[in-house]
């Protein structure tokens, strides 16, 4: 193997031999070096225009989708949270309220052994009507707590569409739109 490699260096070397190869294949295939280099410099200026125009303000624009997309999903999940805090408190309230109710009851008990019948029975219906007014109370804010979470993800489903869609939608389409997220929400 040695012995071939110091034939062809003492025969005028492999690198004349190479360059030799590659010059009668520029001539076979009629390679231009000064048009090669002409249209390497001009694919490099249209490759630099093309990400400096272009690519770049593409990206940019993409980023901020992806951001706005974040930033309604995160809103989306405050959205829930809220609703959840909303039900432990509307719970809280209604174990308070019974447990406000169950001691009315013991005192009219108790106040029953001393007092009339009426008197017990005015307790206790007294007693029913904190409970009633308690759940109504906590009833039509958790409704409404829960209309306004259906508004607000339906209108960031709305918007969020059409930030990413690019085109306005119709009212058909936002209505459609905000009725899906309501269905979600809802399961």
């Amino acid at each position: 193997m040695q012995l071939g490699l110091i034939l062809a260096a003492a025969e005028g070397g492999v690198v004349d031999g190479l360059k030799t190869t590659a010059s009668e294949i520029g001539h076979k295939f009629g390679f231009n070096t000064s048009l090669f280099i002409s249209q390497l410099i001009g694919f490099f200026v249209v490759a630099f225009v093309l990400q400096r125009f272009a690519f770049k303000p593409l990206q940019k624009i993409l980023s901020e989708r992806e951001s706005k997309i974040a930033e309604s999903l995160a809103a989306a999940e405050r959205m829930k949270a809220d609703l959840a805090k909303a039900d432990e408190e509307r719970k809280r309230v209604l174990s308070e309220a019974g447990l406000a109710a169950n001691k009315i009851i013991e005192e009219a008990r108790a106040a029953s052994a001393r007092i009339t019948e009426l008197e017990m029975q005015k307790a206790v219906a007294g007693a029913k009507e904190i409970i009633e007014k308690a759940k109504q109370a906590n009833d039509a804010d958790l409704a409404r707590m829960k209309a306004e979470l259906r508004r607000e993800v339906g209108r960031l489903v709305v918007a969020t569409s059409t930030k990413v869609t690019g085109k306005i939608l119709t009212i058909d389409d936002q209505k459609r739109l905000a009725e899906e997220a309501n269905r979600e929400l809802a399961a």
